[in-house]
């Protein structure tokens, strides 16, 4: 917990797999200062000649290729010359890429879920703890602009001691049962069928347990979880797809909707939520509900009982100019309300001026820029690098990677013993109660 390894002037990296996903990893590192892209390896010849293509264009020198076979990234890890490794690879991959990159003296970057079992969490930490070497779970929420702010707005006390977080990934990816050879769908798919819980828990949880100081001050204790029936990847094969093709021979496993609520030694709790499958617009809920008010996305908005005097300024601002509104009209409608917690502000604008992150306001629009989910990739790339190159530690570690991915073992197996809670391992050995809170870096 807060590894600090010494400053490097140059961050030499090496990527596995340059699929939908790797190959943006590619693009964000070409546009950082002080990196070399020193080797690229997939499965793929097709999606490796367009990394290459893009890295030379962009005026690097074309990287090393390891292609070929499924374990040809272990040449790659057995050059010296690499520094830090990108793993975005299928999710029975993560686990066994990380331990090799760590055991190969390298630091390893993994897409999420970083590990599917409770002993591939093990596995992390303690290749981790016994080499010394970085393994952070690349979960991009958390540089996402909201995320930041929330980040910001709790660390300065607004909501008050928090109770309680929600947390999701509500997301249609129904189509990507059409992807049969290659891209995620061709191996996603089959996640369904074999399991039933929460698939996917990061990307909601990430964000909530850094509002919560999870590891750093509070940590899981136990998760009791309960999902849906699984009924519309089922339907919607028999529509899409003939009645002898190969997806209408799955059984599928996975609820549509699953839904764990996490207890943390602090008290709290925090639901969770995983549904790919229904007809419903995307959220990760990204809730917060403290003493003193709640934040929720998906549409943003927001609820404060005692407001603090710059924010109590904006709104006695707007409700001045209402009742001038109201009082040169006829009168014929009610009139205006000042603000109350009993009703969401979803004007957002003056609450962003007040607590937009400070890393946000300074790199926003350059993440902007170089795009990836509206800039959130390539600001963790960034502070990836940055905290490499200054000697400083990084925003995850790998007790958040054990931690958050563990939720997608220990739903299953509650899910399996009618929803009876499940102890969550402290991947911390104690260490928790001493973590330093990630701060409000600029």
């Amino acid at each position: 917990m807060g590894l600090a390894i010494p400053k490097m002037n140059v961050v030499r990296v090496g990527f596995i797999g340059v699929g939908q996903r790797g190959s943006g990893h590619v693009k964000h590192y070409c546009h950082l200062d002080g990196v070399e892209i020193k080797a690229i390896c997939d499965t793929q010849q097709n999606v490796i000649d367009r990394s290459v293509k893009y890295v030379i264009e962009q005026g690097f020198a074309k990287p090393d290729v390891y292609t070929g076979s499924e374990h040809a990234y272990r040449e790659m890890l057995a050059r010296p010359d690499i520094d830090i490794v990108i793993i975005a690879t299928p999710w029975k991959w993560h686990t066994p890429m990380s331990v090799e990159t760590m055991e190969s003296g390298k630091h390893a970057f993994v897409e999420v879920p970083a590990a599917t079992t409770l002993e591939e969490c093990w596995q992390l930490v303690n290749t981790a703890e016994r080499t010394q070497k970085n393994c952070m779970m690349m979960e991009n929420v958390n540089y996402g602009r909201e995320e930041l702010m929330v980040l910001n707005m709790v660390r300065q006390g607004l909501f008050g001691e928090l109770l309680h977080g929600e947390a999701a990934y509500i997301h249609d990816l129904r189509w990507q049962m059409k992807e049969l050879d290659e891209s995620t769908g061709s191996w996603r798919t089959y996640w369904h069928t074999k399991r039933d819980g929460n698939l996917y828990p990061t990307h909601g949880l990430g964000p909530v347990s850094q509002y919560m100081n999870i590891n750093r001050g509070d940590r899981f204790d136990y998760v009791s979880s309960m999902s849906s029936p699984s009924l519309g990847r089922k339907a919607y094969t028999e529509r899409e797809f003939p009645a002898d093709h190969e997806r209408n021979q799955l059984k599928f496993t996975a609820g549509d909707m699953n839904t764990s609520i996490i207890k943390t030694v602090q008290g709290r709790s925090i639901m969770v939520q995983h549904d790919t499958t229904s007809p419903r617009p995307y959220s990760r809920h990204n809730l917060i509900q403290g003493t003193n008010g709640t934040f929720a996305g998906f549409p943003d908005r927001i609820a404060i009982e005692k407001l603090p005097s710059k924010i109590q300024l904006a709104y006695d601002k707007e409700y001045q100019k209402q009742m001038d509104q109201w009082n040169s009209s006829d009168k014929t409608g009610l009139e205006p309300a000042k603000s109350s917690y009993h009703s969401w502000d979803q004007d957002m604008d003056k609450w962003y001026e007040a607590y937009d992150h400070p890393l946000y306001v300074r790199m926003g629009e350059e993440a902007k820029r170089n795009g990836g989910h509206g800039g959130m990739d390539f600001l963790m790339m960034y502070r990836i690098v940055y905290c490499l190159r200054n000697g400083e530690p990084l925003d995850q570690d790998v007790y958040d990677a054990a931690a958050w991915s563990s939720i997608f073992p220990l739903s299953m197996a509650s899910v399996a013993d009618r929803s009876n809670s499940k102890t969550i391992p402290d991947f911390t050995r104690g260490a928790w109660k001493t973590g330093k809170p990630l701060g409000i870096v600029s």
